[in-house]
């Protein structure tokens, strides 16, 4: 069967990644894009939804089957950035998929997200974070949260761990995020759960 799935964060280094997986397996994707994005990376199968995440308008979830919350405001932006991004908007979008009957959200999250009140210099972008898996576990939407560790440019590994025995200090390849959030979306293989995640 075929899914109409919307990516937040598709012109992301991951996104872009995870849009190419999902073209290939045969879905139809449309990219949520600011009129400022630079979609030049996208495939070209990719369909595109104009929205902003820090304003975004009823509808922008309608058609569609999975959403995949993959943005970020970006590690050189501030607080304010990361509020309106990583946790209000995320928090919308959560809330603008419920309202159009979307069957699945998968969020992109991040190792120590599962926090209430993290420490150390990530503690606001994790505590937004928090706040937004925390949102989407109530929504009444099934779900599956990803929480990777550092990532990197590397090439596949094609093995990855999951949950309890991931290694917080290890790598995840952006590839091999793309590909377990391209599972989450397609299969609903992690319905339900909040997962870390590495590279084997």
């Amino acid at each position: 069967m075929t899914l109409n799935i919307l990516i937040a964060g598709a012109t992301g280094k991951t996104g872009v990644l995870l849009t190419q997986d999902l073209l290939d397996h045969g879905h139809s994707v449309t990219a949520l894009v600011r009129d400022s994005s630079d979609t030049s990376e996208l495939p070209e199968r990719t369909a595109l939804r104009s929205g902003d995440l820090t304003d975004l308008q009823d509808g922008v979830c309608e058609g569609m089957d999975v959403v995949i919350f993959a943005a970020g405001s970006g590690g050189s932006t501030g607080t304010e950035m990361t509020d309106k991004v990583d946790r209000d908007g995320a928090k919308q979008l959560i809330d603008l998929a419920k309202q159009a009957g979307v069957a699945r959200f998968v969020m992109l999250s991040s190792v120590g997200a599962d926090q209430e009140n993290p420490t150390g210099d990530l503690a606001h972008y994790l505590k937004a974070k928090h706040e937004a898996d925390e949102h989407l576990k109530a929504s009444g939407l099934p779900f599956a949260i990803i929480r990777p560790v550092a990532l990197t440019d590397d090439d596949p590994s094609g093995d990855v761990i999951l949950g309890d025995k991931v290694d917080k200090t290890a790598k995840a390849s952006r590839a091999d995020v793309a590909a377990v959030l391209a599972d989450a979306a397609m299969a609903g293989t992690f319905d339900g759960q909040a997962l870390n995640m590495q590279s084997a």
